[in-house]
């Protein structure tokens, strides 16, 4: 898989329907950590998540044919409302199977959006499985969250932006799911500089790539608690090409704890007045709790999104 190809396409592909995020300096976590540190602000991008840029390359590139048979796909809510929101742009129609654990407000985004939802298990990975079978059984086209060239390299096109944004590019922390993010980032700017760091970061709770990284094989089934990351949660599929991404890209891994979690989502909403989701508290938590590796250097950390429910928000603060 060629991701230092398939990012600048996927670039050209998605340019005119996408935010170009803002790189900010953040003076907090830059005295906070003896360091440069740099926000990647996702969280601010179109459906309040990175995930339309892999959604929009992959509905994209799909033939009018593929299109008029019809989309599906499964979410944990992001990368449905990321769908949802590439179909309306083109004007085609399409269904999301989620989780019952899946966030309601994510939920009703992705309804907004357009796109039809249905609930299928009690896992991420089994809406996600079940909505794979559907779409064959039905001849419709089935778009991944992560498991797909066309939406790592979508993803990517973060780390594009990033290598245009920033002149020297030191460390780069991104949270980890599936790992289509990851893989596209660090596949990427790894193919400008390999010297570039690319840091995994996963909630203790739920940290499957981890975990599988370090049995040297990916085991997607392995059990998950429930955490406020609730976008990076759950399992992943058994073929996934992010695995050996994964394996090639990202030099060191970090987890940490709901509490770490929701102390720096709190600290981050305080001294940025912004929102984020759990997710994005990851990475920052994951870069102060190995901070002292990276004084003096170029650090960027991806906030990832900001579609966090009420009643979430109200239990952390």
């Amino acid at each position: 898989m060629n991701i230092e190809n398939e990012v600048p396409e996927a670039h050209e592909r998605v340019k005119s329907h996408i935010r170009e995020t803002y790189l900010e300096k953040s003076v907090f976590y830059s005295e906070k950590g003896d360091a440069n540190v740099y926000l990647k602000c996702e969280n601010l991008q179109h459906t309040g998540s990175f995930k339309v840029r892999g959604a929009l390359n992959k509905i994209l590139s799909l033939s009018d044919k593929e299109l008029e048979r019809g989309v599906i796909t499964a979410s944990t809510g992001n990368h449905g409302a990321a769908v949802a929101f590439a179909l309306r742009q083109i004007g085609a129609k399409g269904t999301v199977f989620v989780s019952p654990k899946a966030s309601a407000s994510k939920i009703e985004a992705i309804k907004r959006l357009g796109a039809e939802v249905r609930e299928y298990g009690d896992d991420p990975i089994e809406a996600e499985n079940f909505a794979r079978k559907y779409a064959v059984e039905n001849g419709l086209v089935y778009v991944p969250p992560y498991n797909d060239i066309k939406i790592i390299g979508g993803q990517g096109t973060i780390g594009f932006e990033i290598e245009r944004q920033l002149d020297k590019i030191d460390v780069v922390f991104v949270s980890v799911g599936g790992g289509g993010l990851i893989a596209g980032i660090g596949g990427y700017l790894k193919s400008i500089d390999p010297e570039i760091k690319i840091i995994g970061c996963s909630p203790e709770n739920s940290n499957v790539m981890h975990q599988s990284i370090e049995m040297g094989k990916l085991v997607g089934d392995l059990p998950s608690l429930p955490t406020l990351s609730d976008g990076t949660a759950g399992g992943i599929e058994n073929d996934s090409i992010t695995f050996e991404l994964c394996q090639r890209f990202v030099d060191e891994w970090v987890t940490v704890s709901e509490d770490e979690i929701a102390k720096n989502l709190l600290e981050f909403t305080d001294t940025h007045h912004q929102l984020i989701e759990g997710s994005a508290a990851v990475a920052i938590a994951s870069y102060l709790k190995t901070k002292e590796k990276y004084t003096n250097k170029n650090v960027v950390i991806v906030l990832c999104g900001a579609n966090i429910g009420i009643q979430t928000l109200k239990e952390i603060f």
